[in-house]
């Protein structure tokens, strides 16, 4: 069942985020840092939440621990949403799913947060592929994002404390 909401990730919904996804691939790290930047651009005081950040002198775009976050984020959103329709689910492995959403519940993500990470990457993805981009396809890339941002909410608890 790939719903959020009752609502559904259809077969042409997949096939424009994979068409999308394979020519984006092998530029993955630029457009993940370009994505980050456009976070950061949009809403400067989320660079707080990321400790790595938080007494650096390195410009962003040099920061190798950023690039390395990046990277993940935008990797696992972007394979996430290639296997949702397959998997009829976020296909992010529980552990990590679980920590995703420990670690931003700690950090006091709101979904102010999470609208403007959808923003940035929609508009990387746009800039990207600007040939490919129509409204599907960004309706395509909106719910595959959705969706996992929900799996992730799921989780968003203090972490469970074990006796």
């Amino acid at each position: 069942m790939s719903t959020v909401e009752g609502r559904e990730f259809t077969e042409e919904q997949e096939a424009l985020v994979v068409k999308s996804w394979t020519a984006m691939k092998q530029n993955a790290g630029e457009l993940a840092l370009k994505f980050f930047l456009k976070i950061f651009e949009i809403a400067p005081t989320a660079q707080k939440l990321f400790s790595f950040l938080k007494d650096s002198n390195v410009p962003l775009e040099r920061n190798s621990k950023l690039k390395s976050h990046a990277m993940n984020v935008f990797l696992m959103t972007c394979e996430s949403a290639v296997q949702l329709r397959k998997a009829g689910k976020v296909t992010v492995r529980e552990s990590s799913l679980k920590r995703m959403g420990a670690v931003h519940f700690k950090l006091g993500v709101v979904d102010e947060h999470f609208e403007v990470a959808r923003f940035a990457m929609l508009e990387t993805i746009k800039e990207a592929v600007p040939e490919m981009w129509s409204p599907e396809m960004k309706n395509a890339w909106g719910e595959a994002y959705d969706q996992l941002v929900s799996a992730i909410k799921t989780e968003m608890k203090p972490p469970s404390e074990t006796c």
